[in-house]
């Protein structure tokens, strides 16, 4: 009989909880209801996170669509979310957060609209050590990644489907 003993690192990684995102609206890799999209109500779909890290001091949202043909398009981002926030309601924003500028140019969610084929959508939620003080309203994606470089703790993310 062969008996193998786990390293200090399997048996780390047994109990290890990992942060999670995830909608009631639709599973990951699944396709998002027509109403979240941007010809439908337009609006965010609910999200729920879970096993945020105990030492996180705020949450970043971004949502990206990697496929689109001129690059990755920013559909949302939302940044000095409460640790204490579990969950996103369908619609709305969490007290406090902030929201930065989007590739529709507003500060708002903007709904999947691919311009033809299926396009992947990324939920991207992220645990800070930090707040992000310096990011400002009219800033986009890559100042935001920017201003969380170093201070990411744990990261999750959840992909939704949506076709032209």
């Amino acid at each position: 009989m062969l008996v193998r003993k786990l390293t200090v690192c399997e048996k780390f990684l047994s109990t290890l909880v990992l942060m999670t995102i995830t909608s009631t609206a639709f599973q990951d890799n699944d396709f998002i209801p027509v109403e979240y999209g941007y010809d439908g109500r337009n609006i965010n779909p609910p999200l729920t996170f879970s096993e945020v890290p105990t030492e996180a001091k705020s949450l970043v949202l971004i949502v990206e669509d990697p496929d689109a043909p001129s690059g990755t398009f920013t559909h949302w981002i939302l940044y000095n979310i409460s640790p204490a926030t579990l969950q996103i309601m369908e619609g709305e924003l969490p007290i406090g957060a902030e929201q930065a500028t989007n590739d529709y140019e507003t500060r708002a969610y903007g709904g999947p609209r691919p311009p033809d084929g299926t396009h992947r959508y990324f939920f991207k939620l992220f645990a800070l050590d930090t707040k992000l003080d310096e990011v400002q309203p009219e800033d986009r994606r890559e100042d935001v990644y920017e201003a969380m470089d170093g201070h990411i703790i744990e990261q999750a993310e959840l992909i939704g489907r949506y076709a032209a």
